[in-house]
């Protein structure tokens, strides 16, 4: 099948189907990409990396993605484009359509850039993290990740945790794992805590023994220093003390709990080093997974399969 938009935006668009449909594309793709075949499904197409964040695992990614489908890739340096002289983004973006662009995967520090350029190009456009938005990719591939490891989606207990407020992970895992019947906690500093989410079907508390309690999955989330302003928390030491996660803290989750984190780790703040050694962590599976479902979602918008 193919999604009913040309775009991924969020998962706030995508229903129930469109979501599993991804999922199980991305499993084919994760069997194939493990036994070492090559795909040529998207011969001839050209996918642009367009990033004005700094990012290693999501643009590497899908550059690998793109690539194992066979698609010409091109990254932009923007710092050594023609943006540095003034040239406005959907001038240089309708300048890359006109150059044959099938498909702009973008990631930006303001919310809404994707919509906005999906809404003036003919390509496909992939929401690569908008602001603190959505991070719809890497939402798929953490119930990708979690599907494989639980076995299911419906009926379990996600913890998230930590820097809630400035997450576009947070927001797109709570519209993915609600829509197909997981039940959502986040938890974090009152004052990265935006009480407006428990509106989107989430449990919110301060407590991180409340989430954790009885949980099937915990995903610690990284503390984003580069947004933090002054005075949302009392000091990093405080943070580590109330909301690091230690062995002791994820005893209180259920004894298979799988243990998650988009990356890249902040050592020793969201998880104490030895975590990162835990038979229940799949932080290394969510990056694989992160090539498969990026290989999906190319795929099912540009018609590859």
């Amino acid at each position: 099948m193919r999604l009913r938009s040309k775009d991924l935006l969020g998962l706030e668009e995508l229903s129930v189907e469109e979501i599993r449909s991804l999922l199980e594309a991305a499993r084919r793709y994760r069997r194939a990409y493990a036994a070492g075949e090559r795909l040529n499904s998207l011969r001839g197409r050209r996918v642009v990396n367009l990033f004005y964040e700094p990012s290693t695992r999501t643009r590497t990614s899908f550059e690998i993605a793109a690539r194992s489908l066979g698609a010409e890739v091109v990254n932009i340096n923007v710092a050594a484009s023609s943006m540095v002289k003034g040239e406005n983004l959907l001038d240089t973006v309708t300048t890359l359509e006109s150059m044959g662009l099938a498909c702009l995967v973008i990631r930006h520090s303001s919310a809404g850039v994707p919509h906005f350029l999906a809404s003036r190009i003919r390509a496909a456009v992939v929401n690569a993290g908008d602001g603190w938005h959505e991070h719809p990719t890497q939402a798929l591939l953490d119930l990708l990740t979690i599907q494989e490891r639980k076995g299911r989606l419906h009926g379990l207990k996600v913890a998230i945790i930590g820097d809630i407020l400035h997450s576009r992970v947070a927001r797109s895992d709570l519209w993915g794992l609600s829509k197909v019947g997981a039940e959502v906690w986040l938890c974090g500093p009152p004052t990265l805590l935006p009480p407006a989410l428990g509106q989107m079907g989430a449990r919110i508390t301060w407590r991180p023994e409340e989430a954790l309690e009885g949980a099937d999955v915990v995903i610690a989330l990284r503390l984003q220093g580069e947004r933090q302003v002054q005075g949302l928390l009392p000091s990093l030491r405080e943070y580590r003390r109330l909301y690091r996660l230690t062995a002791e803290r994820l005893s209180l989750a259920a004894p298979d709990a799988v243990l998650m984190h988009p990356g890249p780790v902040n050592r020793g703040v969201e998880l104490s080093p030895e975590l990162l050694e835990d038979p229940r962590s799949a932080i290394a599976e969510q990056v694989t997974n992160g090539v498969a479902v990026r290989m999906a979602v190319l795929s099912l918008l540009l018609g590859g399969e």
